[in-house]
């Protein structure tokens, strides 16, 4: 009798394994992974030392386009009284005091499809000051020109919040003083940095990279998973060195600790840079600094929603409201590599850590179905229109349900594995 018992099969590890994490057994060793990203380095540095940087000017454009360029100290006070000159000359000539402004509208902007950013146009509006609707506005730049001014004189830096507090009657709100700092940079033709006014640090870069900051030496590596702050004013950084093998760009603070934690970069040599949601003006520079100097390709993590790919758009293309001066912001060739719509049912995404998309967010990502910066890319359009079919948006923590380490363990090296990015 207990011979015809049957006996109790042992559970396979194995198996039990690919319930909790999905995928793992696909992996291959390390070294090959390592051997697809030396592949990937050596098709872009390739490309890069190969094909000639293309400026605006390069291109016969219908449209005349608006660029700004990076000025000295002196050039930007120069600059000033020139057009300081030129409104008392006006004003002594009877035609009053205004201020002729570039147009940062969407109707005065251009995605040019050979840059892969977005121009501004040289449409401008006039700003009078004897005009109930524009004298307030016209004080407020007149009143940013002149600090700018000592700023140049003094040649120091403030942030964007002590420019504010010097007249908070005046500007009543930052937005108001934030945005006429962008117009006087398109009316003196200068880049914002130019003006010596920085906004407070928010972007982080950890990984294989060792760079100077105003002289000192800084080994990324040693940073801790904090990592060194990136300085606000790019002027102050040089000498990059690296042996990464690419960039990760990563779009949220939770995911960036993760793999700083895990010393992601030691195991795929890599730069692991944020700004912790949208892209500051110094994150921005700083990636592209390390792009065009490094040769390195960057590869994204974002979340799998409208906005996600909206934050890629700005590294990647520029922002409408600094369009004056995407030729500087924008690091060309970012890759998509996750999370994207597609990877919810690839990766089994529990249907619990899966969002339902408002009627805004569907909206949105419509929205960028209709840019063509999005139209250029055939990929971007698939997951997009995938994402408002399914109405699901998720984020990167949504790989948590199979493990807190799942990201760093199995995700990305499966995703590098397979080269699977856009």
């Amino acid at each position: 009798m207990d011979d015809k018992k049957k006996k109790r099969r042992r559970p396979d590890p194995s198996s039990d394994e690919e319930t909790r994490l999905p995928f793992k057994n696909r992996l291959k060793p390390d070294s090959v992974i390592l051997e697809s990203l030396r592949d990937l380095l050596n098709t872009s540095s390739s490309s890069a030392s190969t094909s000639k940087t293309l400026t605006l000017a390069d291109l016969a454009l219908a449209s005349t386009c608006r660029e700004v360029n990076e000025l000295s100290l002196p050039s930007v006070e120069s600059a000033i009284e020139s057009l300081i000159l030129k409104i008392a000359r006006s004003i002594l000539d009877g035609h009053g005091f205004s201020f002729d402004v570039p147009s940062r509208s969407a109707a005065n902007q251009l995605y040019v499809p050979e840059l892969d950013r977005i121009v501004l146009k040289d449409k401008t509006s006039l700003r009078p000051y004897a005009n109930i609707s524009t004298v307030r506005k016209s004080t407020i730049t007149t009143r940013i020109l002149q600090l700018i001014h000592q700023l140049c004189a003094k040649s120091i830096h403030v942030t964007k919040r002590d420019l504010f507090y010097t007249d908070v009657k005046l500007f009543q709100d930052q937005t108001q003083s934030d945005s006429v700092l962008d117009d006087v940079s398109c009316m003196l033709g200068c880049t914002r940095s130019s003006l010596n006014v920085i906004a407070a640090e928010k972007g982080v870069v950890v990984g294989r990279l060792i760079f100077s900051d105003n002289g000192d030496m800084i080994d990324c590596t040693k940073m801790g998973m904090g990592g060194k702050a990136i300085p606000p004013n790019i002027d102050r950084v040089g000498d990059m060195q690296s042996d990464a093998l690419f960039i990760l760009l990563v779009e949220k603070d939770a995911a960036y600790i993760r793999l700083a934690e895990d010393r992601f970069y030691n195991r795929f040599p890599c730069i692991i840079v944020t700004a912790k949601g949208q892209p500051d003006v110094a994150t921005r520079l700083f990636l592209r600094k390390m792009k065009m100097e490094l040769k390195l390709p960057v590869l994204a993590l974002v979340d799998s929603d409208p906005y996600g790919l909206k934050i890629l758009s700005v590294y990647g293309c520029g922002s409408k409201n600094m369009s004056y001066d995407s030729a500087n912001l924008t690091t060309p060739d970012i890759k998509w590599l996750g999370i994207r719509p597609s990877d919810l049912d690839k990766y089994k995404i529990p249907e619990q850590c899966r969002l339902p998309m408002t009627e805004q967010d569907i909206k949105t990502g419509k929205d960028l179905l209709e840019e063509d910066f999005v139209k250029k890319n055939p990929g971007w359009v698939e997951e997009l229109t995938l994402m408002v079919k399914t109405k699901q948006k998720a984020e990167i923590q949504a790989l948590s349900t199979f493990g807190f380490q799942y990201l760093s363990e199995v995700y990305l090296p499966l995703k590098l594995q397979q080269r699977d990015w856009l």
